[in-house]
């Protein structure tokens, strides 16, 4: 009652002052009341169909969205079914189901509120048509003769009795459906257990890597403009990342013989994109530890002075092992500028300093969304200047930005209004991997180049870093 109370005040208003003026005037001017009240009526009237004018624009605009919707969902039921190559995560197919029943639970909650206001209209169109103008003052009517007696009632007959309360019930809504029981959930899987070392080693050692690429895009227009290679090693048919096995190759002194069979697998996928004219570029990390084996940058030097087709590769280092650099790792990684890109990854903060970017020949630089869109999380990763100028002082030392591990859409307006060029992460795509076809030019790897007697010195090295680990 409060709500149609509250809905209905205007109309309460106008009927009291319509009584106060209109009352006294009946009385004087029987005719002039009425044509007041007629006036009166007429301004309700129209005002009342100006509303449900309004109110029909609004339900065929809502409606075209419906029938939008539905033909998306037709749409959709129609698609053909994704290769098996191509089978997208269970994760997306429930945000995908979860945005479309969100959406139609919004649209329902409209129509139904639109409904219920346009029923309200109608009762008070009603209302205005059936009420009566008042009439003049007649004089009393004579008088009455008393009446006969009347007969008696006839018996009464057995009819069923409706209470009054439910006979003044209102009707429900047509569109409020019935309420659906929910489904129980399904019992969630077990997760998978993390294989051991014996596993992954002996997944290495037979040669189960495989390519998974993950598109960069530029915003807001969301166009690939190019790619990051991770490596994922098959263990039980299970695909790990590299948090998952590269722990046990850095303990067992493997990272160089994963870099170097990434590098190739890269390459491949570098010269297959320059064979069909595209000019996406590709972005490989490096392990930190390949840094130590000087002998591996050479032959990456090697590789690329061979191949012109590889000065679409990126190398990308992360921010300590770029401050850390000795001259013989300078020196060897000096050699290599021109042939191929570099680039920073994992930061730890933003503290950048483009000179000298410049200086080691970087040309791209990777930031994670949460690092630079919450820094005050992390008070210590605090730039020296404001996170919306970091992207335009980057691009004028010409530094491509890539705000990576963006995983929502609520953090790509946040991007664009701090002028980020690109992004990468499951908001846009989410990593596939690359066709064998693709990769069945594989070259062969080429053997390690012979080395003198440093060999025990680096087989040292690396015992140094597996007791430190």
């Amino acid at each position: 009652m409060a709500r149609v109370f509250g809905r209905n005040v205007g109309l309460w208003t106008a009927g009291s002052l319509g009584l106060v003026t209109i009352g006294p005037l009946a009385v004087f001017s029987p005719s002039a009341a009425a044509l007041c009240l007629a006036a009166a009526g007429s301004l309700g009237a129209g005002a009342a169909w100006a509303r449900i004018s309004r109110l029909n624009a609004r339900c065929e605009k809502l409606s075209q969205e419906v029938d939008v919707l539905s033909q998306r969902l037709l749409k959709a039921e129609a698609a053909p079914p994704r290769p098996a190559a191509d089978t997208t995560p269970p994760e997306t197919l429930r945000s995908e189901v979860h945005e479309l029943t969100v959406e139609i639970g919004l649209l329902s909650g409209i129509v139904r509120d639109l409904s219920a206001v346009i029923r309200s209209q109608d009762d008070e169109i009603a209302a205005l048509k059936t009420r009566e103008a008042p009439v003049a003052k007649e004089p009393p009517p004579p008088p009455e003769p008393k009446p006969e007696p009347a007969p008696p009632p006839p018996p009464p007959v057995e009819t069923s009795w409706t209470p009054p309360v439910i006979a003044r019930l209102p009707e429900l809504p047509a569109v409020i459906a019935p309420p659906v029981p929910r489904p129980i959930p399904p019992r969630p899987p077990e997760p998978p257990r993390s294989p051991d070392e014996s596993s992954i080693l002996a997944a290495f050692d037979r040669d189960l890597l495989e390519v998974f690429l993950q598109p960069i895009v530029t915003l807001p227009q969301r166009k690939v403009v190019a790619y990051e290679a991770l490596a994922r090693l098959r263990v039980e048919d299970q695909p790990l990342d590299a948090t998952q096995y590269l722990p046990t190759l850095e303990r067992n002194g493997r990272t160089t013989e994963l870099d170097r069979r990434m590098l190739a697998r890269t390459g491949t996928i570098v010269r297959h994109l320059a064979k069909r004219g595209s000019d996406a570029r590709v972005t490989y990390g490096l392990s930190p530890l390949s840094l130590f084996e000087l002998g591996f940058l050479k032959e990456i030097g090697r590789m690329a002075s061979d191949e012109q087709a590889l000065a679409g590769l990126d190398i990308a280092l992360p921010q300590a092992s770029w401050r850390g650099l000795d001259s013989g790792q300078l020196s060897a990684l000096s050699a290599l500028r021109g042939r191929v890109g570099f680039c920073l990854d994992r930061p730890t903060d933003l503290r950048f300093d483009a000179r000298e970017f410049l200086d080691y020949g970087i040309g791209q630089v990777k930031v994670p969304a949460e690092l630079l869109l919450r820094p005050s999380m992390a008070r210590g990763a605090l730039s020296d200047i404001a996170v919306e100028d970091l992207a335009p002082a980057l691009a004028r030392a010409r530094i491509r930005l890539v705000v990576n591990e963006v995983g929502t859409e609520a953090d790509v307006p946040d991007l664009i209004d701090l002028n980020v060029p690109y992004a990468q992460g499951g908001a846009f795509a989410p990593a596939r991997p690359v066709r064998g076809d693709i990769l069945a030019a594989l070259p062969p790897e080429p053997p390690p180049p012979p080395q003198d007697d440093p060999g025990s010195e680096r087989r040292s090295f690396r015992s140094l870093l597996r007791r430190a680990g």
